[in-house]
Protein backbone atom coordinates (compact mmCIF):
# COMPACT_ATOMS: atom_id res chain seq x y z
CA UNK A 1 0.00 0.00 0.00
CA UNK A 2 1.47 3.05 -0.94
CA UNK A 3 1.92 6.19 1.33
CA UNK A 4 -0.96 8.21 -0.02
CA UNK A 5 -3.04 5.74 0.08
CA UNK A 6 -2.38 5.10 3.29
CA UNK A 7 -3.22 8.78 4.35
CA UNK A 8 -6.67 9.09 2.81
CA UNK A 9 -7.70 6.27 5.45
CA UNK A 10 -9.63 7.29 8.13
CA UNK A 11 -8.10 6.93 11.82
CA UNK A 12 -10.40 4.14 12.34
CA UNK A 13 -9.55 2.95 9.06
CA UNK A 14 -6.00 2.88 9.82
CA UNK A 15 -5.84 1.00 12.78
CA UNK A 16 -7.88 -1.50 10.53
CA UNK A 17 -5.54 -1.94 8.15
CA UNK A 18 -2.60 -2.11 10.89
CA UNK A 19 -4.00 -5.05 12.85
CA UNK A 20 -4.58 -7.05 8.96
CA UNK A 21 -1.61 -6.16 8.34
CA UNK A 22 0.26 -7.58 11.83
CA UNK A 23 -2.07 -10.59 10.85
CA UNK A 24 -0.53 -11.26 7.76
CA UNK A 25 3.26 -11.11 9.14
CA UNK A 26 1.93 -13.36 11.69
CA UNK A 27 0.94 -15.84 8.62
CA UNK A 28 3.69 -15.29 6.68
CA UNK A 29 5.72 -15.91 9.48
CA UNK A 30 3.95 -19.55 10.64
CA UNK A 31 4.42 -20.19 6.35
CA UNK A 32 8.26 -19.37 6.79
CA UNK A 33 8.98 -21.34 9.58
CA UNK A 34 7.14 -24.54 8.35
CA UNK A 35 8.83 -24.26 5.21
CA UNK A 36 5.63 -23.23 3.03
CA UNK A 37 6.65 -19.76 2.33
CA UNK A 38 6.93 -19.14 -1.46
CA UNK A 39 8.22 -15.56 -1.97
CA UNK A 40 9.97 -14.37 1.50
CA UNK A 41 10.43 -11.06 0.51
CA UNK A 42 6.71 -10.16 1.20
CA UNK A 43 7.47 -10.12 5.09
CA UNK A 44 9.95 -7.54 4.44
CA UNK A 45 7.16 -5.33 2.01
CA UNK A 46 4.13 -5.88 5.22
CA UNK A 47 6.96 -4.46 7.66
CA UNK A 48 7.13 -1.77 5.57
CA UNK A 49 3.46 -1.12 5.33
CA UNK A 50 3.02 -1.74 8.88
CA UNK A 51 5.95 1.38 9.60
CA UNK A 52 4.29 3.71 6.90
CA UNK A 53 1.15 3.25 8.68
CA UNK A 54 2.41 3.50 12.39
CA UNK A 55 4.22 6.65 11.11
CA UNK A 56 1.13 8.13 9.72
CA UNK A 57 -0.72 7.44 13.09
CA UNK A 58 2.04 8.76 14.75
CA UNK A 59 2.02 11.63 12.35
CA UNK A 60 -1.71 12.48 13.36
CA UNK A 61 -1.12 12.01 17.26
CA UNK A 62 1.42 14.84 17.08
CA UNK A 63 -0.01 17.07 14.79
CA UNK A 64 2.57 16.98 12.24
CA UNK A 65 2.06 16.76 7.97
CA UNK A 66 -0.97 16.91 6.12
CA UNK A 67 -3.91 17.69 8.03
CA UNK A 68 -6.82 14.84 6.97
Amino acid sequence: MKTKEIRNLSDQDLQKQLEQSKSELFNLRFQLATGQLENPMMIGLVKKDIARIKTIIRERELNIGKEA
